[in-house]
């Protein structure tokens, strides 16, 4: 078993729920709009749904993340205890997320090993993050998957695999798969279908899997989630250093549920998060941003700048896509605290624009990031820093649905 990174599950699925009211979208979307949790709440009802299962972040100021957390397992135990689920005992889910736009997102549902993950910058794990971790976000997430019977990913992670060798075969053989869900998604996100993997099938994709070419070590890279995976890894970190070495290779937290995507399939989109400063000298900052960004060796990452009165580029130079934004971030944030202006970070370049048409405001827009600069950014050691980039819109995002236990009681 330990001979791979992403492996099937016992994976629970509800056998007797409203689906659409069951699904609910990840925890961490639509952070800044309450109006959207409420549609949520009112359409939910008292109907059994993941969304007594997270805390929308919407929440989180007024929330006490020990008694959510106790809310939450109680609500899993019940959930387990009244027969909700049935398991997919040893199995992959393939998953064809039909998007708000029409597009067709293909992945898999799986889960990986924490012992082969590591979000630590410069690990040479097969599995490696994205983003820097922030660790001071990660306890209230232990302090949920502490308690609970059960987890829910919203996470989702990329391969490198241009030859679709993987997850696209299996878009051939729905119809000798059993399809286990299908259904519309609330709040219009699209429609969801999937189909059990298992069996010879299973094995072939893990063959599959393995025999991907890795880059520089790297062969599973966390796209979104990657503080919950993070937290998952901590807590198993926490576990296991109380117990014998024969017992790691079979304890279920140990792994995590997730879904692998391909990182060219062609619904993937990496859509940059351009950033916004409010309260300065236009002047100024055009002046330090060119002096302390321009020098320097690597490839050159043109930025454009966008004020009330006119809009220019200056070329970072760099490594990567990833360390440009690193570079870009770190003077950002320097300006910031020695000015004490204000900084947004925002989606779409028309916005950015627009907001950069009143006095004192700066709008930073960043290229768009191609597909091999995001596992040449990893595979070169380094993390993409916050707010780097968003795969896809809010409403494509992963909504949660399958789950797995991941305490020791059967």
């Amino acid at each position: 078993m330990t001979n791979h990174e992403f492996l099937p599950a016992d994976i629970l699925l509800p056998c007797s729920a409203d689906m659409t009211r069951w699904s609910v979208i990840a925890c961490d979307q639509f952070s800044s709009q309450r109006d959207y949790w409420e549609r949520v709440e009112k359409f939910v009802g008292a109907a059994p749904s993941t969304l007594r299962l997270i805390v929308p972040e919407v929440y989180l100021e007024e929330k006490q993340p020990e008694e959510s957390a106790r809310e939450i397992a109680g609500t899993m135990r019940g959930y387990i205890e009244s027969g909700l689920f049935q398991t997919l005992h040893q199995s992959f889910v393939y998953v064809e997320r039909t998007l708000a736009g029409g597009a067709v997102r293909r992945g898999l549902v799986g889960m990986l090993d924490l012992e082969q993950y590591d979000f630590t910058p410069g690990t040479l794990a097969p599995v490696r993050a994205s983003e820097r971790t922030i660790l001071e976000r990660l306890p209230a997430r232990i302090a949920v998957r502490r308690g609970a019977p059960i987890e829910l990913p919203h996470i989702m992670a990329l391969i490198d695999d241009a030859e679709e060798r993987v997850i696209e075969p299996l878009a051939e053989k729905t119809a000798e798969l059993e399809r286990v869900y299908d259904f519309e998604l609330m709040e219009g996100g699209g429609a969801v279908r999937g189909w059990r993997v298992s069996g010879e099938t299973a094995q072939q994709v893990l063959k599959a899997l393995q025999d991907l070419p890795t880059r520089n070590g790297v062969r599973i890279v966390i796209g979104d989630g990657n503080h919950s995976l993070a937290a998952a890894k901590e807590m198993w970190d926490e576990i296991k250093s109380r117990l014998p070495v024969a017992r790691w290779e079979h304890h279920p937290a140990r792994y995590a549920l997730l879904e692998l995507n391909n990182v060219y399939d062609p619904s993937i989109e990496f859509e940059a998060i351009h950033r916004i400063l409010f309260g300065v000298d236009t002047k100024a900052f055009l002046s330090e941003a060119e002096q302390a960004l321009t020098a320097g060796g690597g490839e050159g990452y043109p930025i454009r700048f966008v004020t009330r009165d006119g809009e220019g580029v200056i070329t970072i130079r760099a490594e990567s896509v990833g360390g440009m934004i690193a570079r870009l971030q770190a003077f950002l944030d320097d300006f910031v605290s020695r000015y004490r202006c204000a900084i947004d970070y925002i989606h779409g370049e028309d916005a950015v624009t627009e907001m950069a048409q009143q006095g004192g405001a700066v709008g930073i827009i960043l290229p768009a990031m191609p597909k091999d600069g995001f596992f040449k950014t990893v595979e070169a050691g380094t993390v993409f820093p916050k707010k780097s980039f968003s795969i896809g819109h809010a409403r494509d995002k992963r909504y949660y649905l399958e789950a797995r236990r991941i305490d020791t009681a059967r």
